[in-house]
């Protein structure tokens, strides 16, 4: 193929990379090459993420205990909440918790007073309670609280509120002092549901916020969360532990627990689907995820949302071009157009 059609080719591919346009490529060729394709970019995404977990333990002095804590404080919430979520763990770390485990309301009093958020609603005597309780806590472990404005609670639905988050960590974290090694013997969807679908203690059944009682319903985590916090939290965490100490075992146990994920369903996957494509499983669709985020990013600023621990002195945006002509895709279909040129 001559440079210039080589050029026009690209740029075409780049200029439908901002809707998966190559989603009909992968629709149209043989499954075994499609699944090596896939295959891949999975990799490819989990020695992203265990980076981010390497970040995560340095910055925990190698205690993987501390780690699974932040890394699941960093996954429970809604994405504009990450950087908060993760402020908090710091805050109050998991020796700290595991102090006052079989006291879940002190946990609950630590995490809420060190929020900041009981600082937004009126007062019962619960949160009198907790008040009072983390005034104690916070002198005891030297705990210095958030400001309220430093949590995002616009356009968040009830049932992903950080109030109602925060009070299933508790209760999560309450139940076992052994609870990384649970998530690390996590094979299936129903080993990861009955570990992470926790209830909320028995307040939450009459309130999503605090002070404001509402109708009795039980405040768990559900099965669409439960399943996040398996990709994001199980199945890295097991692939990265695996990395760090040499255990196969636990690198292919993360790849098998991805494939007995249900697939994700979010804008990215939309698009992908809307060309055809039908991710049958967690495996697929965070292929298909590395794909869009990695090689497919639109060529306007987009915020880098990479942990800031990632960042450094980054002004928290970046400007992308495509990446056709490195993408496992892009470059098939590129080889295609030259072989029939």
């Amino acid at each position: 193929m001559e440079p210039e059609q080589a050029r026009r080719a690209l740029e075409r591919l780049r200029a439908g990379a901002a809707t998966c346009a190559c989603g009909g490529f992968l629709v149209g060729i043989d499954p075994l090459q499609r699944n090596g394709i896939y295959t891949a970019l999975a990799f490819d995404r989990l020695e992203r993420k265990m980076r981010m977990v390497e970040a995560l333990r340095e910055e925990a002095d190698d205690n993987w205990n501390q780690t699974f804590y932040l890394l699941y404080f960093r996954t429970l919430g809604d994405r504009q909440n990450q950087e908060a979520y993760l402020r908090l763990a710091r805050r109050v770390p998991y020796k700290s918790v595991l102090r006052e485990r079989l006291a879940p309301h002190a946990v609950e009093a630590m995490l809420f007073g060190a929020s900041g958020l009981l600082d937004l609603y009126r007062h019962d005597d619960y949160t009198l309670d907790l008040r009072r309780s983390f005034e104690h806590l916070a002198a005891k472990y030297d705990i210095e609280p958030m400001r309220p404005d430093e949590w995002e609670l616009g356009r968040i639905r009830p049932a992903n509120h950080p109030v109602l988050r925060l009070a299933q960590a508790a209760a999560f974290f309450a139940q076992d002092e052994f609870v990384m090694s649970r998530a690390m013997a996590c094979r299936t969807e129903a080993d990861i549901r009955r570990l992470f679908c926790i209830e909320a203690s028995e307040y939450w059944r009459t309130h999503y916020v605090p002070g404001a009682a509402s109708d009795e319903q039980p405040k768990r985590i559900g099965t669409f969360k439960a399943n996040i916090i398996g990709i994001n939290l199980v199945a890295i965490l097991q692939f990265a532990y695996g990395s760090h100490t040499g255990n196969e075992s636990l690198r292919d146990n993360a790849l098998t627990l991805l494939e007995r994920l249900p697939a994700e369903d979010n804008r990215y996957i939309a698009e992908w689907k809307s060309t055809g494509l039908a991710p049958v499983n967690a495996f697929e669709t965070q292929a298909l995820l590395q794909l869009a985020t990695e090689y497919c990013t639109p060529p306007a600023a987009t915020p880098d949302r990479r942990p800031s621990i990632l960042r450094g002195k980054s002004s928290g945006c970046t400007t992308a071009t495509p990446r056709c002509n490195q993408c496992p895709v892009g470059r098939r279909i590129l080889q295609k157009i030259a072989l029939e040129n």
